[in-house]
């Protein structure tokens, strides 16, 4: 399941973020980084995927 989560926070990070955490503090993080630029909000979603 973590990989699918993976490829999607590639495409849209928030969405990944989302499936992992649901919507709380973390979710709102990535769609600030994600709106600030692209590649942070991967690195956040990726990072947050990672450590659960």
């Amino acid at each position: 399941m973590d990989i699918l989560r993976l490829i999607l926070s590639l495409l849209l990070p928030p969405l990944g973020v989302f499936l992992q955490v649901g919507i709380g503090l973390q979710f709102w993080v990535n769609i600030l980084l994600t709106l600030l630029g692209y590649f942070p909000g991967i690195i956040h979603a990726v990072w947050i995927i990672a450590s659960r």
